[in-house]
């Protein structure tokens, strides 16, 4: 007997439905990594951002983070480039 459900997975199979839900399972628990990695980032982004402040400097690297969009367009394309802005935005804040 499945454990999934058709109507709940837009599957109309048994077989398909349990297929979508592991691999639901899957993606779920792959998000809840990418939330901890998220939130691990900004940690590590608050501690660059004291540092910077305390000795003199100013809140946000321009440089910096020209890099880092450059990186996630190079590996993921232009969806790359607003997802990593959406990640500095949550890790320095709006500018």
């Amino acid at each position: 007997m499945s454990t999934a459900t058709p109507d709940r997975t837009g599957a109309r199979t048994d077989e398909a439905a349990d297929v979508i839900t592991g691999a639901r399972e899957r993606i779920d628990t792959l998000d809840d990594r990418i939330i901890g990695l998220v939130q691990e980032r900004m940690a590590v982004s608050a501690v660059i951002q004291e540092a910077r402040i305390t000795s003199g400097g100013r809140r946000v690297n321009l440089s910096r983070e020209m890099e880092v969009l450059g990186h996630y367009r190079e590996a993921l394309g232009k969806p790359g480039t607003a997802l990593a802005m959406t990640l500095l935005e949550l890790c320095r804040g709006r500018i």
